[in-house]
């Protein structure tokens, strides 16, 4: 489905499958629970899921003569992060709106973590006080505009790589991964678990497995607090991406399966049930799981599999995307481990 499509490499090659046999166990081994690690998947500044998408949008970056990367994201954006290594490892520079997306929980918040790895890696970085929201921002317009007025060539990467015209096309690739790998495996996964926020890794996932008609069975986890506007765009990069790759099919509203109950009580905010969810993936696996995304989707399909929402010997995938780093600035949280 991507063959047309430029790519340049960023990851070291297909992500890697396991089982997570003690988890499963102790969700009472109904089902069958397996991770893909796409924390796991580069060497740069600790991977995770949007360099698939950078795979995609960066020869369009390079054959635009530009000279610096310009995105946005919160304070601990995984996503800043990872423009921030690109632009390093392919020699451009890189600007960083980074704005109050989360509350400060603690005194170090903008000084640890993804933030503080993306000052290392040398990106300009810009702090911004405003709130959170998954649409094109006024100040990354800005930032763009003055990388211009100081005669830079800046490219446009905007919040998640997601409403970037091929920001679907790394997960319509990761389906396709995860299709050979259920050949070597000799069996298929039933439904596939992902955290939803701005949008593209669950539209391209939904348009790579539409085609063998498991779009449904893409679970989305959402982690915005802002669904309906979520699932909207989901819906609208999905479409967009089919049409790219030339799907051949109509993807319906009812394609987009988004779960609401887990982004509580907000953007960036863990609940209870989310903290504890992470010690409990941490202490039966050794995987750990991040505050903002990966620690709601977990917390989200460890309800699902508890409530019977997957029937009994359902194989199930959990989308590992990354974030790691981000617990360094929810230390007093997890102070006590």
């Amino acid at each position: 489905m991507l063959k047309k499509f430029a790519r340049y490499p960023l990851t070291f090659g297909p992500t890697p499958i396991e089982k997570l046999d003690r988890l499963g166990k102790h969700l009472g081994g109904k089902v069958e629970i397996y991770a893909k690690r796409e924390d796991c998947n580069s060497g740069l500044a600790f991977g995770g899921n949007k360099l698939r998408k950078l795979e995609y949008i960066i020869p369009d970056a390079i054959a635009s003569d530009a000279d610096t990367l310009v995105t946005i994201g919160g304070v601990q954006s995984n996503h800043t992060r990872m423009v921030a290594a690109v632009a390093a490892k392919i020699g451009m520079k890189c600007l960083l709106v980074q704005e109050s997306w989360v509350p400060h929980e603690d005194a170090v918040y903008d000084r640890v973590g993804n933030i503080l790895l993306s000052r290392i890696l040398g990106a300009e970085v810009r702090l911004v006080d405003e709130g959170f929201d998954i649409g094109i921002r006024h100040s990354w317009e800005k930032a763009l505009y003055e990388v211009k007025a100081r005669g830079g060539r800046p490219y446009a990467i905007p919040a998640g790589a997601s409403v970037h015209p091929n920001g679907g096309l790394g997960y319509v690739g990761f389906a396709e991964e995860v299709r050979a790998q259920e050949e070597q495996l000799g069996f298929g996964f039933d439904y596939m678990v992902v955290c939803t926020v701005t949008g593209s890794t669950h539209a391209g996932m939904l348009v790579g497995f539409a085609k063998d008609g498991r779009q449904r069975n893409v679970i989305g986890i959402d982690a915005s607090a802002i669904p309906a506007k979520t699932k909207a765009q989901v819906l609208s990069i999905a479409r967009h991406t089919a049409t790219l790759v030339e799907l051949g099919s109509e993807l319906a509203e009812d394609d987009v399966v988004l779960l609401e109950d887990y982004a509580h009580p907000r953007y960036g905010i863990p609940s209870e049930e989310t903290k504890e969810a992470i010690r409990l993936c941490a202490r039966l696996e050794g995987m750990i799981t991040d505050p903002v995304y990966e620690g709601k989707s977990m917390q989200g399909m460890i309800d699902l599999v508890q409530k019977g929402f997957f029937p009994e010997g359902s194989r199930i995938l959990y989308a590992h995307l990354g974030g790691a780093p981000a617990l360094n600035g929810y230390g007093y949280t997890f102070r006590n481990g």
